[in-house]
């Protein structure tokens, strides 16, 4: 049964750094390309950063492109996003998900919150 649980997220002033973490299991965690959305209420959940397990490289979307990093280990079947240089506008419940399988999966999410 797959699962993911994010953790890490919180209150943090503008400027600030928070890393959250998304604990797999379930799944083969090293073959699967993983990614960080992100969603505010009224709005489309967004895609934040993709990490490819295949070749290894990492995507991100313009709007945190050079701030965040997403990151994954495998022995602990765990994936990262280190965020840096919060903004406001960051704010939002952050979700990580494993993509490629029959179906995409999701976790329960984390909030962040950036805000003086």
């Amino acid at each position: 049964q797959v699962h993911l649980v994010e953790s890490g997220g919180g209150l943090v002033q503008p400027g600030g750094s928070l890393r959250l973490s998304c604990a797999a299991s379930g799944f083969t965690f090293s073959s699967t390309t993983m990614r960080w959305y992100r969603q505010t209420a009224g709005k489309e959940r967004e895609l934040v950063a993709t990490n490819n397990y295949s070749s290894g490289t990492t995507n991100y979307a313009d709007a945190v492109k050079g701030r965040f990093t997403v990151s994954r280990d495998n022995a602990k079947m765990t994936v990262y996003l280190q965020m840096n240089s919060l903004k406001p506008e960051d704010t939002a419940v952050y979700y990580c998900s494993a993509v490629g399988m029959l179906r995409d999966y999701w976790g329960q999410g984390t909030q962040v919150t950036v805000s003086s």
